[in-house]
Order: C-alpha cells, then structure tokens, then sequence
C-alpha cells in the first residue's frame, strides 16, 4: 500500500492538477539518468529530468501476490537523453526504472509508483521500445546448478580456474566482407577452429572496447577468417586492433585436450543419459545404481 505525502495528496484533492510522471534510470555502472513527458525539465532529489525525450508508458498491469508485472516504455533517440550507440552497446540491459508522479509546479512534490528494471529492449526507425520488468520477475530465475553433461562455468572464471593467457592473441583487421566475416592478420600460428565459439574485443575503432562472440574461424589462403555469432551493427574498419581468446564448447574432452583443465570441469560428463534409461538389463550393464565410471 502506497502512502500519498500530504502536500501532494492535497494538490491531488484541488480542482485542478499539474502532474506528469517522470522516469528514473540507474544503469549497471551506476551512472543516473532521468526523463520527464513534460516540457520542461524538472529537478528533485538531485536529479534533473531532461524534457523533450519522446518518453511514455503503455499501459501496464498490476496483480497481487508475488505475480511478475509487466509494461513498457518508449521513446525516441536523443544525443542529449539517450543514443543508439548505448543501446546496442547494452548499457540500459537490466537497469533499475524508477516511475514518480510529480507535480511540475512543485516538483518537491512527487511520489514513487513503481520500481521496474529494464527487460528487452527493440529498435526501429528513430525510436526504441523497452520491456519493463517488476521486480518479481527475478523469482522465475533458475537458481543454482543443474545435471549436465557439459560444464556450466565461464571459461577463465573462479570456478573455471583455466589460465587463459595461454589461449589469447592479438591482431588487426584486413579486411571485412559483405556477410560480416573479417579476415585479419596474426593469429597464422593458430590452428583452424581454435578460436571457434570464442571473444574478441576490439581495441580499437568504433568499436573499441567492445566484446562480440565469434561463430567460427576458418583457415583461407593462410589467412585466418573471423565470423561472428551476430552481425554487428558498425562493421570494423581495417586496421583495427583487437584481442581475441579461444572458444570453449563446454564438452570434457575440450576441456581435457584443449586447455588440460579436466580437474576443474564443471560438468557431469559421465551421467547416464535417457538411452541408458530406456535400455535394457544385460550381462555387460546393470541398472543398480552403482558407478558406471571408476
């Protein structure tokens, strides 16, 4: 149950109102942004809503109980509010969405609605569409580990404990082809498909700093031919530099031959699968439940 201040709960009782809502966004890296569908921006709480952003709500619907709520907001792109560029490069992916009704005459005068992060996000020309989440929707989220054959960690992480600076390489752009494929320069002492499945970075470019999984690599003429697993939105230029680190397909027998990290496999590679469930009884397999690996 929400409580309405008292001096906006008596603006509220007036004949006449001057309210807008107004919508504040926390991104994952802290940095804080705030939009307003009035027009003129307005400040409180040391954070200024910039006017003019295109943003709105659709409808959203609110149910009891620990039922996940939903709705979305839209808006059009600006270099002042909100650009493309941070979208694609994900920046607004899961940030917290405060929605406050204020009153713009007396923007001392608000209160928050709802507490919403940002889910997926849709682009097209000129104006993006944002999925927003409550925040119980976190409950339908797989906690903890499952029974796999292939192992659940990322590659290089605590869990993983590969050292992966045996597996990582630098080089540059050559050239890039109508289907996104870069041929690039450096990785000749690598074998074909070693980077397959794997990241690059680029460091340099439009997209420095940013990191895109790779589909394949393939071995052309001697030159070693990067495909990416999504096409990318600004397509790299030659000459830029990149890092890339190897591919992982999460299988024990990669993890055994290609980075002799077996020990810390994450996996259950020996569990029985449904065709030994449905098999039957013989002299060389027993269904008892015993080791069937020693």
């Amino acid at each position: 149950m929400k409580t309405v201040p008292d001096d906006l709960a008596d603006h509220l009782a007036g004949e006449a109102t001057t309210t807008c809502h107004c919508w504040k966004v926390t991104l994952r890296d802290g940095s804080v942004l705030g939009f307003t569908e009035h027009d003129t921006a307005l400040t409180f709480d040391g954070v200024t809503y910039l006017a003019a952003s295109g943003f709105q709500t659709s409808e959203s619907d609110s149910e009891t109980g620990l039922s996940a709520s939903s709705g979305e907001v839209a808006g059009g792109f600006s270099s002042e509010a909100i650009s493309e560029a941070d979208l694609s490069a994900g920046r607004f992916d899961g940030a917290r969405v405060e929605l406050y009704l204020v009153n713009w005459s007396d923007p001392a005068q608000h209160m928050l609605l709802k507490v919403r992060e940002i889910g997926e996000v849709t682009r097209a020309g000129g104006s993006f569409t944002a999925e927003l989440r409550s925040l119980a929707h976190r409950l339908s989220q797989p906690q903890g580990r499952v029974y796999a054959r292939r192992c659940d960690a990322a590659l290089g992480d605590a869990r993983c404990r590969a050292d992966l600076r045996a597996f990582q390489a630098t080089g540059t752009v050559v050239s890039v082809d109508a289907a996104g494929r870069i041929a690039v320069f450096g990785l000749g002492g690598f074998a074909e498909g070693f980077f397959r499945q794997g990241k690059l970075v680029f460091a340099g470019g439009a997209n420095a700093g940013r990191g895109f999984d790779l589909d394949d690599h393939a071995l052309k003429d001697g030159v070693a031919i990067l495909s990416f697993w999504l096409p990318l939105e600004t397509p790299p230029k030659p000459g830029d530099a990149f890092q890339v680190t190897a591919g992982c397909d999460k299988s024990f027998s990669t993890c055994k031959t290609k980075f002799s990290n077996h020990l810390n496999f994450r996996g259950c590679p020996h569990m029985p699968g449904a065709d030994f469930a449905y098999s039957y009884v013989t002299s060389r397999t027993q269904h008892d439940g015993g080791a069937l690996f020693q």
